[in-house]
């Protein structure tokens, strides 16, 4: 039965690029083939449950401007919050949703209880998903909400929270299992330092690289098959953020030897927060063998904090995909819509217009990433580009059969003096704007 949130709004469907029905699919066709593969299965989305179900429209100078019949810290209240978030998922006709353990459950008395809660909704979840579309992307643990983490999780001064972190975790990773999920992420939200006057790096760092192998020695123990994944986050809330952005996780993972074991689950506002584009983080995470999923939304980049925004910028998103495709795709991971409404956006309807609207952009910008790889100008300017590098002598460079003096003996003896080539910019940026 129809809890009446959404009132008489029909589910959503592809009707084309002609259409004036505001609540349908203009680009989005889960059935149409790209590049040999349905574009439902290509983009993989999902619908976050905290944003969406969970946040009550505040913002540093204001307070809740949402009223939703589910907020309440009460079990009666999360199990409607349940039935609303799918008929959500039906209605936006997705494959996937994403969750934190205290998004779902309140918290209880003791770890416990918590668990208990958690498990009660996630039991509705299991119900829901027999006979819904709708599966689990991924699980995480709220590890930086209550002031237990106020000095960080696994990287607190306190031995106590960081054993109560293991555990919180231990049991949602239980739960991703149990619900199928396909991955599970760590998010480090207070993994970071405020001032240095009272933090050991080296002592945390440490703390931090024992509490994620836990996590991976857990998920051989158990026979989870999903991917385990950390969020990079520069900044906010703490000053310094261990996980900092994609090259730094990747150090992290490589100083604790789990390079092999995570991956990392990149979003757009992070990325910029960090002073990079989306598409390096994606770029560099394919190079380096680590990519696993995306947080797709965007930063108002006047501001200077993370705004969540529903993503709109199809070029943006476009070259992201791009990367994506050209590395094989998404295995396990998928588009997590981690975006919320502007607080003024207080109807039932605007949850739904929003979600219709970045599911569009990412679905244009996907026809633009298919069409740059199915061209090819891009891929053969930049093997044009480095093609002096298959040579003999380029490669003897490299594979190390020639020393610093060989090489420079070379240089001499041949008479080298290479001349400038254009790098060509403006053009490549012209032939990504033909397929927009």
């Amino acid at each position: 039965m129809s809890t009446g949130f959404f009132k008489d709004i029909a589910p959503v469907r592809y009707e084309g690029r002609e259409s004036e029905n505001p609540l349908a699919y203009r680009w989005y066709d889960p059935d149409r083939v790209v590049l040999g593969k349905r574009m439902e299965d290509h983009l993989r989305f999902a619908i976050c449950y905290w944003h969406n179900f969970c946040w009550p429209g505040g913002d540093p100078f204001g307070g809740q401007t949402f009223e939703r019949p589910w907020f309440g810290d009460d079990m009666d209240h999360a199990r409607l919050k349940a039935e609303v978030a799918f008929e959500m998922f039906e209605i936006l006709d997705v494959p996937f949703f994403c969750f934190h353990d205290r998004d779902i459950a309140p918290e209880g008395a003791s770890l416990a209880d918590s668990n208990r809660n958690v498990r009660e909704i996630a039991g509705i979840f299991q119900k829901k998903m027999a006979s819904s579309k709708t599966k689990l992307l991924w699980g995480t643990a709220n590890l930086f909400s209550n002031r237990r983490y106020m000095a960080g999780a696994a990287t607190n001064p306190d031995p106590d929270v960081f054993a109560y972190a293991a555990a919180q975790v231990k049991n949602c990773i239980d739960v991703t299992k149990e619900l199928g999920g396909e991955n599970y992420v760590l998010w480090g939200g207070r993994e970071g330092y405020e001032t240095l006057l009272n933090t050991d790096m080296a002592r945390e760092l440490d703390q931090l690289g024992r509490f994620l192998a836990l996590v991976v020695e857990y998920k051989h123990k158990i026979g989870f098959d999903g991917t385990i994944m950390v969020e990079p986050k520069p900044q906010e809330p703490t000053k310094h953020q261990y996980d900092f952005d994609v090259a730094n996780v990747y150090g992290f993972l490589k100083r604790y030897g789990l390079e092999n074991e995570v991956k990392v689950n990149i979003e757009v506002g992070h990325a910029v927060l960090a002073g990079h584009s989306f598409e390096h983080e994606v770029a560099l995470a394919t190079a380096l063998g680590i990519f696993g999923s995306v947080d797709m939304n965007r930063n108002d980049y006047q501001s200077g904090w993370d705004t969540d925004q529903f993503p709109m910028n199809v070029q943006e998103v476009a070259l992201a995909l791009y990367y994506i495709l050209q590395s094989g795709g998404f295995t396990t991971g998928g588009v997590n819509f981690d975006a919320k409404l502007r607080r003024q956006s207080i109807d039932p309807s605007d949850l739904i217009h929003a979600h219709v609207g970045g599911i569009d952009t990412c679905a244009r910008a996907l026809l633009v990433a298919a069409d740059l790889i199915e061209r090819g100008d891009l891929s053969k300017a930049l093997e044009g580009r480095y093609a002096k590098w298959g040579s003999n002598k380029a490669q003897a460079m490299l594979k190390g059969e020639m020393s610093l003096s060989d090489i420079a003996e070379m240089v001499e003896r041949e008479g080298i003096n290479p001349a400038p080539v254009s790098g060509r910019q403006e053009y490549l940026e012209n032939i990504l704007n033909w397929s927009l």
